[in-house]
């Protein structure tokens, strides 16, 4: 049984660790491309979710849509941003809970409505 179900739409998904910049002070920083996505992200997911962290073991299915095949991003790069973004988010309290991602995708393209949804369940055990 789901404990969430969340659409972030409109936009391409991104990865974090493919996606860094340096600073004037060689600091290695997330680029803008990141950080405005990472920005829309926590805009969308504060204004659809009204409801305490999840906790406990977790399965992560993030299914995702892109708008063109420019870039193709990797799974893994792509499942560590959103779980990241959840965490902040306060979707969910730490995103170690997650124990699988089981169902997760890049679905293909979607040139109209790029997009990720997500479905959070609750392991047993």
């Amino acid at each position: 049984m789901a404990l969430a179900k969340i659409t972030l739409a409109g936009m391409r998904p991104i990865t974090k660790k493919n996606h860094t910049e340096r600073t004037r002070s060689g600091a290695t920083i997330q680029s803008k491309a990141y950080r405005d996505y990472e920005s829309s992200c926590l805009w969308l997911l504060k204004s659809q979710w009204r409801k305490p962290p999840l906790t406990g073991r977790m399965n992560l299915c993030a299914r995702y849509w892109m708008p063109n095949r420019s870039g193709e991003p990797d799974l893994i790069g792509l499942l560590q941003a959103t779980a990241d973004i959840l965490e902040k988010a306060g979707v969910v309290s730490n995103d170690k809970y997650f124990r699988r991602f089981d169902g997760s995708e890049v679905v293909g393209i979607d040139k109209h409505n790029p997009r990720v949804e997500i479905e959070i369940e609750l392991l047993e055990g």
